[in-house]
């Protein structure tokens, strides 16, 4: 089977769905295929959407987004600090041999 990439709001869909069908008299394993995926992935979905309505999915993406971008900022300005430390303590020591 090939593999899909779905979205937030289609797994929220798919989730209430099992949800549904489940209180209707279908055993758990039946109202997991019938949304068309495997145990492993209803039960990962749950654990990381479960309970989540379709406007906080997106605002966590977006959270989550924001908080990699401001890493790599951080990242990048902690090495353009180590950068200009070597730089500066190369060139104070050029300085001393000059001054000998």
């Amino acid at each position: 089977m090939p593999r899909r990439l779905y979205m937030p709001e289609e797994i929220i869909a798919k989730l209430r769905q099992v949800e549904v069908l489940t209180p209707q008299g279908k055993s758990a394993v039946d109202a997991i295929r019938s949304i068309g995926v495997t145990d492993a992935t209803y039960y990962r979905w749950r654990q990381e959407y479960g309970g989540l309505k379709v406007g906080q999915v997106k605002c966590m993406k977006e959270l989550v987004a924001e908080n990699v971008r401001l890493w790599r900022a951080v990242s990048d300005l902690t090495l353009e600090k180590l950068v200009l430390k070597e730089v500066s303590a190369f060139a104070q020591s050029a300085k001393d041999r000059e001054w000998q």
